[in-house]
């Protein structure tokens, strides 16, 4: 045997025998563990090589050392497995899956969040319902508020009469009013009317009615545009000592004034213009003398025609300044009066003022201007003066409330030689409610008449006081007081009076 044949055979003895010390201790350490390589895993071995060397057969082991321990039997099968690749699931787990275990993703740093928008301001708050407000009747969609005062009391001069010919008597004071308010969606209708009678029970001829209203109509054509509708109406009487009365007369006369006026309001922006035309009629009734004749008094029944033009702008919400002219014309039923005089006129007026409501406890309207009337009669110079008018409520706390009302207007009269009238009218009244069912109202008045061409002026004034006790929202307590006084510069014309009065008020 060659050298080389015998160096190899030495090495395939030896790689044979670590082979098997190898396998037998890892054998023995790994018993019962999985001891071979499945087959789909294992690579197969390539196939021998052919030698080139002419030699004896070697043995097995030289050949193929890895032979030795394939052929012996392993507890793990050569076959592939289930699911080998699918993800290792729980038994008693269903429909749970690795995303469901995956940690959460870092948060990823962003810019800080943005700071919460601030609080909206707080709302006004709404006014408690009075519990003692009538609630009204409704018809359809139109709301009524009817109610009926039936009064007793004390009047120390029924016929406004000079020093000892004032009489007092007991009267009674019979009063209707009733309240119209709609509940429309767009448009609204809004009224009040009042009328009364008073019953002298020992002055008979003292005796007289008494009443006032309007009723008011919006339409709203766009939003833009509207329609104004309004009609008005007065009843009153005379007294007895007035300068328009040329004579003494029994009782007192009516007077009449009613009428109605029509225009259109349009908004351009901030921008607001009223054009409206009227209507009024003046009808005065026959006086009766004493000596039992009549004093006709037809003369003075007149109608008057006037149109306004009003032009607004709105600064603020809640103040609005206007400038406003006005032409009108007078018109009598007779051409020449009494005197001999012809009244008919012509007047033309400009004023400016604002609406305003500085706040909620300060609102109204103040305006003022120049009037210049011509009369048809050359021998009445024109009647020139201040023309104005004022409501200011101011509510200081929300139990009182303060009332200031004026106004300036030139008026007509029968005396010879004497143009018209200039009145100044101005009254206060301050309300507080004690509880909520009992209010106090104090209120007091001024007023002054020139005639003009004539030295006669009459200055009014009066004072007092009333108290309301609402027991339940029908029913109510109205007691007042009020004190008169009239200083004029025509002889006899003076008087004071002192009126009492005490009620019982049934509102629906």
């Amino acid at each position: 045997m060659s050298g080389r044949a015998k160096i190899l055979l030495l090495s395939g003895a030896a790689l044979s025998g670590l082979a098997f010390a190898c396998t037998a201790a890892s054998a023995q350490q790994t018993r019962g563990l999985r001891t071979g390589t499945p087959s789909y895993i294992a690579q197969q071995p390539a196939p021998p090589e052919r030698s080139t060397v002419s030699a004896e057969p070697m043995p097995q082991a030289i050949r193929d050392p890895a032979a030795l321990v394939q052929g012996q039997g392993s507890a793990v099968s050569n076959r592939q497995p289930p699911r080998a690749s699918a993800p290792v699931q729980g038994s008693a787990v269903r429909g749970v899956t690795q995303r469901q275990f995956r940690a959460p993703q870092p948060a990823v740093a962003t810019l800080p969040p943005p700071a919460p928008p601030p609080p909206p301001p707080p709302r006004r708050r709404q006014p408690e319902e009075d519990p003692y407000a009538a609630l009204g009747v409704r018809v359809g969609s139109v709301i009524l508020r009817p109610s009926v005062t039936n009064s007793i009391g004390y009047d120390t001069n029924p016929q406004r009469s000079t020093g000892a010919e004032a009489k007092g008597s007991a009267f009674g004071r019979y009063e209707g009013e009733l309240g119209v308010q709609s509940d429309w969606r767009i448009h609204e209708l809004k009224g009040q009317l009042r009328g009364a009678y008073l019953d002298y029970f020992r002055n008979p001829e003292a005796s007289r009615p008494e009443g006032e209203g309007n009723l008011d109509l919006r339409l709203d054509m766009t939003r833009d545009t509207r329609v104004l509708l309004e009609s008005r109406i007065r009843l009153d009487t005379q007294r007895p000592g007035s300068p328009d009365l040329s004579a003494n007369v029994v009782g007192r006369p009516l007077t009449w004034q009613y009428g109605g006026s029509a225009g259109v309001s349009h908004d351009f922006n901030r921008l607001q213009l009223t054009l409206r035309g009227s209507v009024d009629r003046y009808d005065y009734e026959d006086a009766k003398l004493s000596s039992g004749a009549i004093l006709s008094q037809k003369d003075r029944n007149m109608t008057q025609y006037g149109l306004r033009l009003r032009a607004g702008y709105e600064v603020s919400p809640g103040f609005r300044p206007f400038i406003q002219g006005e032409i009108d014309q007078r018109a009598f039923d007779e051409k020449v009066d009494s005197s001999g005089y012809e009244r008919s006129s012509s007047g033309v007026s400009a004023r400016i003022g604002s609406s305003f409501e500085i706040s909620r406890q300060l609102t109204g309207e103040v305006s003022g201007g120049y009037q210049d009337r011509k009369y048809e009669d050359p021998r009445l110079k024109n009647l020139r003066g201040f023309v104005g008018d004022a409501a200011v409520i101011w509510a200081p706390t929300p139990l009182t409330t303060v009332t200031l009302r004026g106004t300036a207007e030139l008026g007509d009269t029968t005396i010879a030689g004497s143009s018209g009238t200039t009145n100044r009218r101005l009254s206060l009244e301050i309300a507080h409610a004690l509880r909520r069912n009992l209010t106090v109202t104090g209120f007091t008045g001024f007023g002054r008449t020139d005639y003009e061409g004539q030295n006669i002026r009459e200055d009014y004034m009066n004072v007092g006081a009333r108290v309301e006790y609402k027991l339940t929202r029908t029913f109510a307590i109205r007691a007042s007081f009020t004190h008169e006084r009239l200083n004029s510069t025509s002889q006899g014309a003076d008087y004071t009076a002192n009126v009492s009065l005490v009620g019982l008020r049934v509102q629906f």
